[in-house]
């Protein structure tokens, strides 16, 4: 269900927002493709955001979450949300324009510490995908490729692999735009370049 704010920047623009996938492996640069585009879009901090889903579990995250918030000060209007993402996108203040969320993998790993190997998909999953539907404002969804290496071992990192390339696959096909990032580079899959 579109909000009020959503219907009023609808009906001013007469378009909905765009969502971008921006997907790849590790250090592929998919989070600095997605900053470099919120930062050239707009012009003011007020109306970029960053919806950081990582979870300070120990000293060597806490190093990292710290490091990206140091290069996010004074850029980005930051929200911290590990769990709740769809709220937090809803949240949004209205004169947030564009939106980094980084990242889905992150966030679907804390979903997997909490509450285990689902039966299907989480339903924090169905309400993202419901918001993606009525995005607020233009979202850019950093996550992670997980299936192009070795088939994991363990129960558990196959359950990952295998709900995170479902999740990967149900957010492409909502999404206008899917953006594969490999070496820096980027390839557009779905849509155009950003």
């Amino acid at each position: 269900m579109e909000s009020v704010e959503q219907a009023s920047r609808s009906a001013r623009t007469g378009i909905k927002p765009r969502v971008s996938l921006i997907i790849g492996g590790g250090r592929s640069g998919k989070s600095s493709y997605a900053q470099q585009y919120a930062l050239g879009i707009v012009d003011a901090q007020q109306k970029r955001a960053y919806i950081a889903t990582a979870e300070p579990m120990d000293e060597e995250m806490k190093a990292r979450i710290k490091a990206h918030q140091d290069d996010r000060a004074g850029r980005f209007l930051t929200r911290e949300e590990p769990l709740q993402l769809a709220q937090a996108i809803e949240a949004l203040p209205a004169s947030v324009e564009v939106c980094v969320i980084d990242c889905l993998t992150v966030w679907l790993g804390n979903l997997f510490y909490h509450a285990g190997i689902p039966n299907g998909r989480f339903a924090e999953q169905s309400a993202l995908y419901a918001v993606l539907e009525h995005p607020p404002c233009e979202l850019l969804l950093v996550t992670n490729e997980t299936g192009l290496g070795l088939i994991p071992a363990d129960v558990q990192s196959r359950a990952f692999r295998d709900v995170a390339g479902w999740m990967n696959q149900d957010i492409a096909r909502i999404a206008d735009t899917v953006i594969l990032l490999v070496a820096g580079l980027p390839l557009a899959l779905k849509g155009s370049l950003l």
